[in-house]
């Protein structure tokens, strides 16, 4: 079956209300899978397997044809779709809802297990045409007849595979048995096991297919990569990944929309080239973003992840998670942002050490390692950003024509500066800024456990060193130090920093811990310089 596909969505016949809503979301090329199904739904009512892992857009491609054929004014229930979690669920109501945006009387409801039943109960008595659910919290309220399927024209077994691992079978066999016999049932998985086929066999008719071999065509592409930090951490953690990466071009996944304008506030007064997208900005605002970022003219894109569905840049370098999303399919949304068009991606996530668990869960969804780096160091980011300058100053295209003017001026302001000297004045006008703000700064890493595996593959922790200190300063004697200064007078780390940089003789001073309190500051730092430590402890009042 194909892979690629000319076909635009505005070719396939959507109305104009569903239109304008794919618009918003900035949707212009269907993926394979939605170019395959949207068609065949909409022509057929026959049943449909749709065969496509995780990420390749099989909520649209189920979702639009039906939004399509639903009749808004019957208040009754014509579509249920079944799936495997909670979080699933609440991401594919979402998506409807954000489908049938320009669709007032056409209302979706999630039900799910571990929230209010009374309020599903309340919402689904309002009126809904559309039932997003999982098979336990479903079962549960067709068996209280709060829930009625007698009347669906749509099913949709959304996840399959994964429902039948975690023991739904019976659960979807009672579900099923309460719908009507004439109706289009689609069933979406990312395999055909043996499972599949006997639901396929006891519960569909001569099913048309659609198969998809691929995640996207870039998944093979895709590093993935985290660093582990103290939650506190997060956003210095941040700067010095992008700080080593000069070249980035991508997105920064946050999970609050006000989480979204803090980072991209902190970027933009850092010096960063960087803009927020989310759902309290207008549409005219994101588009002018979006037109922005496609051109590069922004450098990073800091988004949640609802606001950032539709983004199609081919070119982007990273895809960084601030924090880990709520779920394994969110995450493969966001990774198969980038490693498009034949090109290498990174998708490189900032993780505590609570959430190991949840990075084993999204390498088992996603079937491929995730490897860990160190936060880099002061020095490794300046040796980067140095060099990086370097390369720039040097690949400049001059015009010498339009220079020459202004040549005789500019090398007698340059007189008496020797060759080194010069080099030296240019490099600083950029480069003072990361020589300022990581000169003496800390290791940031939680270097405290690693990852392994145990013999039955399950990950538990090794003790690995002293925490907040580099790995390659591991032969570095620290001694602990007071000085009698602390949170009361406005003390903090950067502060902390300062004041030590502050004396040109701790100038290059390694620090380990940081301990400020109210009254007073504990410190840890190299021995070596122990006689300069103690003369700028006496200087402190």
């Amino acid at each position: 079956m194909k892979e690629e596909s000319n076909v635009q969505f505005k070719d396939m016949g959507l109305s104009p209300e569903i239109m304008k809503a794919i618009q918003d979301l900035n949707f212009e090329t269907p993926t394979p899978i939605q170019a395959e199904a949207i068609p065949l739904i909409m022509r057929n009512s026959g049943d449909l397997l749709g065969f496509a892992k995780t990420g390749t857009g099989k909520t649209a491609a189920f979702s639009l044809p039906v939004v399509q054929q639903i009749d808004p004014h019957q208040k009754n229930i014509q579509m249920l779709v079944l799936c495997p979690t909670r979080e699933l669920c609440i991401q594919i109501t979402r998506d409807i809802e954000s489908f049938t945006k320009y669709l007032p009387k056409i209302n979706a409801v999630a039900i799910y297990g571990g929230d209010s039943m009374f309020t599903q109960i309340k919402n689904l008595q309002a009126g809904a045409q559309i039932v997003v659910g999982t098979p336990g919290r479903v079962k549960d309220l067709v068996n209280r007849g709060k829930l009625v399927l007698n009347k669906i024209s749509w099913l949709v077994l959304d996840e399959a595979d994964d429902m039948l691992d975690k023991g739904f079978k019976q659960d979807l066999d009672f579900i099923l048995d309460t719908t009507p016999k004439k109706k289009q049932t689609m069933l979406f998985s990312a395999t055909m096991s043996p499972w599949i086929r006997k639901v396929a066999d006891d519960r569909m008719k001569n099913p048309m297919e659609v198969r998809v071999s691929a995640q996207n065509a870039g998944a093979d592409l895709v590093t993935h990569l985290y660093v582990t930090v103290h939650a506190s951490d997060r956003y210095a953690a941040l700067r010095r990944l992008l700080d080593i990466n000069p070249d980035v071009y991508g997105i920064v996944f946050c999970r609050t929309r006000r989480q979204t304008q803090e980072v991209a506030g902190k970027l933009v007064a850092d010096g960063y080239s960087a803009e927020a997208i989310h759902g309290d900005i207008s549409q005219n605002e994101r588009s002018d973003t979006m037109n922005r970022f496609r051109k590069a003219d922004v450098q990073l894109l800091v988004a949640t992840d609802v606001a950032a569905r539709g983004i199609d840049v081919n070119e982007l370098t990273h895809v960084i998670n601030y924090e880990l999303p709520d779920s394994p399919e969110t995450y493969v949304h966001r990774s198969g942002r980038t490693g498009r068009a034949g090109k290498k991606g990174i998708s490189l996530s900032i993780i505590h050490m609570k959430e190991h668990g949840r990075l084993r869960q999204i390498e088992r969804i996603m079937r491929k390692p995730f490897q860990m780096i160190n936060i880099p160091t002061g020095k490794e980011i300046c040796e980067i950003q140095l060099m990086n300058l370097v390369r720039r100053v040097k690949n400049t295209e001059v015009d010498t024509k339009k220079l020459a003017q202004y040549l005789p001026g500019i090398y007698r302001e340059f007189e008496g500066l020797s060759k080194d000297e010069l080099i030296q004045h240019f490099v600083s006008v950029e480069f003072n800024r990361f020589l300022h703000y990581y000169s003496n700064i800390p290791d940031i890493s939680v270097q405290g456990v690693s990852r392994r595996r145990d013999d039955r593959g399950r990950d538990r922790g090794k003790e690995k060193g002293a925490s907040g200190r580099r790995n390659n300063k591991d032969h570095i004697k620290f001694k602990s130090y007071k000085i009698n200064v602390g949170s009361d007078r406005g003390l903090n780390k950067k502060k902390f920093f300062d004041l030590v940089n502050s004396k040109k003789s701790l100038k290059g001073l390694e620090i380990g811990d940081i301990d400020i309190s109210r009254n007073f500051t504990k410190f840890e730092a190299d021995v070596s310089a122990d006689k300069e430590i103690m003369n700028f402890i006496r200087e402190i009042k």
